[in-house]
């Protein structure tokens, strides 16, 4: 069985169509569950009263995350920091510890927390976003000691570049300025990180993948990118 825990974003997106093509391609049960993670009683109310026969969660990815705006620290927007905070922090906060007794009463699980290459170095006008997934990084090394007791892997998977609806949201809709962050080298994808997730998912019980960090063959880190300007892989 497999459980979806979605947030208010991806509901409007229309995770209804994903759920019958899902459980007719992959012959799976699921129940999609769409919620704010921002709202801790949301969060808590939502995930204490799941049906008893999905309470057994093998695998929690906290993958709710997002960037708002690109400004130098003095001219930012307070709401767009905020968001970014109760998103990237507080949600992943909220989640894992509403999921965390269902791991604890097993005893196994595994927690994946999707980080970011910004996460390991600040670049100019990242300020606030950046400061969120270095809270990532070093909220998945704190998991990683407290759950090693219970028997709870956690992995933090920490992307460069990826082509995905992330910039369209950080610029707010603005197509032209999104598609320049991936010009002149090739992106990576939603379907690369997927597949590193799955590999650290698929391990043998007492592996663990403490944490990866994944660019484009482009990227050096967050902010060395080379670019060919008439190449596009």
């Amino acid at each position: 069985m497999v459980t979806m825990l979605l947030s208010q974003a991806e509901e409007r997106k229309g995770w209804q169509r994903l759920k019958p093509d899902s459980k007719k391609k992959y012959r799976i049960k699921i129940l999609a569950l769409p919620f704010d993670v921002r709202i801790k009683k949301q969060v808590f109310s939502v995930l204490e009263n799941i049906p008893a026969e999905w309470k057994k969660i093998d695998i929690l990815i906290n993958n709710a995350g997002l960037a708002a705006g690109r400004d130098f620290f003095e001219d930012a927007s307070l709401d767009d920091w905020e968001t970014m905070i109760d998103t990237n922090v507080k949600g992943l906060i909220y989640v894992s510890r509403a999921v965390l007794p269902f791991m604890i009463k097993q005893e196994k699980g595994h927690i994946i927390n999707i980080g970011s290459i910004a996460g390991k170095e600040v670049y100019e006008k990242g300020n606030i976003y950046c400061a969120t997934k270095f809270a990532v990084d070093a909220i998945s090394k704190a998991m990683r000691i407290d759950l090693l007791k219970h028997f709870i892997k956690v992995t933090a998977v920490h992307p460069g570049a990826a082509q995905t609806e992330f910039s369209m949201i950080r610029f707010k809709g603005d197509k032209e300025q999104a598609r320049k962050v991936y010009e002149g080298y090739t992106p990576l994808t939603a379907e690369n990180i997927a597949d590193i997730i799955y590999y650290c998912a698929s391990l043998p019980p007492h592996v663990c993948i403490n944490e990866l960090v994944v660019s484009p063959l482009a990227q050096a880190n967050s902010f060395y990118l080379h670019r060919a300007p008439s190449r596009n892989e």
